[in-house]
């Protein structure tokens, strides 16, 4: 398969462009910097809306399937910057790129167990994704959102947009999320400072974070042709650490 993948200089996209390479698929990588290796590389920068059009016009030809990785985590300060890249950019990327789909494509885009009670805040995701990058600024202020709360609603409105993308695709093109929760790569540090004790408290549960690899090995299932009844959903990989903290809540552990 001829794929395109977003964020795939470090972490989960470099696990998984090595993974997809391995399996034999021509992988495009779409970053802000070149990644290792000599996979096709076409920059693209999520916090640039010329950079976006630059890069769809730039990739050529028709795939088999996209993967959406490219995000950044919650820091100090950087709420405008998280829900432009991780929401509005993310998803005006995707729609972009639906023409250059084959059939049977699927889009797989990498969310986060953060996003888990996307369900529960409908209204304010709909608000959400109507805005534009000239207006999140003052959504953020007038919604009081800080880095920590824009990530969690970044991660809500990627899986619920989603599931909204289902219907009119239906039978052409697959829509999922993949859901982690404290993989080892270079970011680690951010949610457990931006997620506390939580974070922490989970990773003694379960004995130790997940790998990039393991992240990659189900994105690298989902885009396969095997995988054509997984469509609209959120699957979570977390080794456990949901079920683990919702039975301690339960037993008041």
């Amino acid at each position: 398969m001829r794929l395109a993948l977003t964020g795939g200089a470090t972490g989960i996209g470099a696990a998984t462009v090595a993974r997809l390479r391995a399996d034999g698929h021509q992988v495009v990588v779409f970053d802000i910097r070149k990644p290792d290796g000599d996979a096709q590389w076409i920059k693209l920068d999520l916090m640039d809306e010329g950079s976006i059009a630059s890069a769809l016009e730039a990739a050529e030809g028709s795939f088999d399937g996209l993967v959406s990785i490219a995000g950044i985590p919650p820091r100090d300060g950087n709420e405008v910057a998280c829900l432009t890249v991780n929401t509005l950019a993310t998803c005006a990327f995707i729609e972009g790129f639906m023409s250059k789909l084959n059939e049977g494509a699927a889009v797989v885009t990498v969310a986060s167990r953060a996003g888990m009670a996307w369900q529960s805040n409908l209204d304010q995701l709909d608000d959400l994704l109507a805005q534009t990058p000239a207006s999140i600024a003052g959504w953020c202020a007038a919604n009081e959102v800080d880095a920590t709360k824009a990530y969690v609603l970044s991660k809500q409105a990627i899986i619920y947009r989603h599931q909204q993308m289902v219907t009119p695709h239906i039978g052409r093109h697959r829509f999922v999320t993949v859901s982690p929760s404290a993989v080892s790569t270079g970011i680690l540090d951010d949610f457990v400072k931006a997620f506390g004790p939580m974070v922490a408290a989970n990773l003694a549960r379960v004995g130790r974070s997940g790998t990039p690899e393991e992240v990659a090995s189900l994105i690298s299932f989902c885009l396969a042709p095997e995988a054509s009844w997984i469509n609209g959903v959120d699957i979570v990989t977390d080794g456990g650490m949901g079920a683990m903290a919702m039975m301690a809540q339960r037993s008041g552990g």
